[in-house]
C-alpha cells in the first residue's frame, strides 16, 4: 500500500510538472505576441493579412521551410547522442521539440540541457548534456563564422556611427576577449587533471570526427535554411533588396543577437530592436522588420514548441 502511494504521488508530481511546463510555454507565447511592447499584436495580423503573407501557396513554402530547419536540428541531435546511446529519428523528434517546449520560458533556452536529459537514464545524462553542449557550439560556430564575414560585407557598404558608449562597449568585448584567450593558454599549461580545457578535450573524444563533420554540416543546413526564410519573409513584405545585401544584414543580426545573453521578457525587445537598427541603413520600414522577426518566431518556435507540447503530455521518465 506504502508503495503504490508512493507510486501515485510520483505520477501526481510529474504530471503537475508537465503542466506547469505546458502553461508556463502558454503564457510565454502569450507574452510574446501580445504583451510585447515592439509591436502591436492586433497592428501585427492587420499588417501580415494585408500583404496576404499567410496565403495558402506562401503558408506551405513557409510551413516547408519550417520543417527543413527542425529536419536539420533533429538529425544533427540524432547524429550526436548516438554516438552515446542509439537513439531512433523518431526518438530524437520527441528530445528535440519535447526540450523546445520545456525550455521555452528560461534564459538563452538553458532548460533545455537539462529536458534532454531527463529523456536518459542517470548513466547517460552528462554524456547527454555534453552533446546538447556540442550541438549548440556547432550551431554557434555555424552563426559566428557567417555571421562575422556578413558583418564585415555590412560594414564595408555602410557607415556605422558609433559613439563613445558604443566605443567603450567594444574595448571592453576586446578585453574579455584577451582574457579569455590567456586563461585557455594558462589552463592548457596545467596538468591535465586540473585543466578544463583538457577535461573537456577528452570529453569530446566520445564523438568520431565523422560524427561531428556530419553534424557541423547538418548546423549549416539548418543556418541556410533559416535565414533563407527570413529573405523570403522579407520578399513576401515587398522588399526590393538584391540577395547577397539581405543575406548580409540577416547574418550579422543573427551574430549580434547570438552574443547578447537575452531573458525571455526582453528577448523580443533586444532581437527586434537589433534587426530594425541594422535594416535601417537599407530604409527597411520597421514594422516589416519587426512583422518579419514576429513571423519568424511563431514559425520556428510557437509551432514547434505546440508539437512539442504532446511530447511533453506523454513523456515519461525512465527507469533506472
Amino acid at each position: 500500500m506504502h508503495d503504490y502511494l508512493t507510486y501515485k504521488t510520483k505520477q501526481f508530481f510529474v504530471l503537475l510538472i508537465k503542466l506547469s511546463i505546458i502553461i508556463g510555454a502558454g503564457y510565454f507565447i502569450y507574452f510574446k505576441l501580445v504583451k510585447t511592447p515592439t509591436l502591436s499584436f492586433p497592428v501585427f495580423l492587420n499588417f501580415i493579412s494585408k500583404n496576404n503573407v499567410f496565403s495558402y501557396k506562401n503558408l506551405f513554402l513557409l510551413i516547408s521551410l519550417t520543417v527543413c530547419n527542425w529536419y536539420f536540428e533533429i538529425l544533427k541531435w540524432k547524429h550526436l547522442i548516438t554516438s552515446i546511446k542509439p537513439t531512433s529519428f523518431k526518438q530524437a523528434t520527441a528530445q528535440s521539440l519535447g526540450a523546445l517546449t520545456a525550455s521555452l520560458f528560461t534564459p538563452n533556452r538553458i532548460g533545455e540541457y537539462g529536458a534532454k536529459a531527463l529523456y536518459f537514464k542517470p548513466p547517460f545524462r552528462k554524456k547527454v548534456m555534453l552533446a546538447n553542449l556540442l550541438s549548440n557550439l556547432l550551431q554557434m560556430g555555424v552563426t559566428l563564422g557567417l555571421g562575422c564575414i556578413g558583418l564585415y560585407v555590412f560594414t564595408q557598404h555602410h557607415q556605422l556611427n558609433i559613439g563613445s558608449s558604443q566605443r567603450m562597449a567594444c574595448y571592453a568585448l576586446i578585453l574579455v576577449l584577451g582574457l579569455g584567450i590567456l586563461v585557455v593558454y594558462y589552463l592548457k599549461k596545467q596538468k591535465p587533471s586540473w585543466s578544463v580545457f583538457m577535461r573537456l578535450t577528452k570529453a569530446l573524444q566520445l564523438f568520431p570526427k565523422s560524427t561531428l563533420s556530419l553534424a557541423f554540416l547538418f548546423a549549416l543546413c539548418r543556418y541556410t535554411v533559416f535565414s533563407f526564410q527570413f529573405y523570403s519573409l522579407l520578399c513576401l513584405f515587398k522588399v526590393d533588396l538584391p540577395y547577397l545585401e539581405s543575406m548580409s544584414i540577416i547574418t550579422s543580426t543573427y551574430l549580434i543577437t547570438s552574443v547578447i545573453p537575452s531573458i525571455f521578457i526582453f528577448d523580443v525587445i533586444v532581437k527586434g530592436s537589433v534587426a530594425v537598427f541594422l535594416f535601417s541603413f537599407v530604409q527597411v520600414n520597421e514594422l516589416i522588420v519587426l512583422s518579419t522577426t514576429t513571423c519568424m518566431w511563431i514559425l520556428n518556435f510557437v509551432v514547434p514548441s505546440s508539437i512539442g507540447g504532446l511530447y511533453v503530455i506523454n513523456f515519461k521518465i525512465p527507469e533506472d
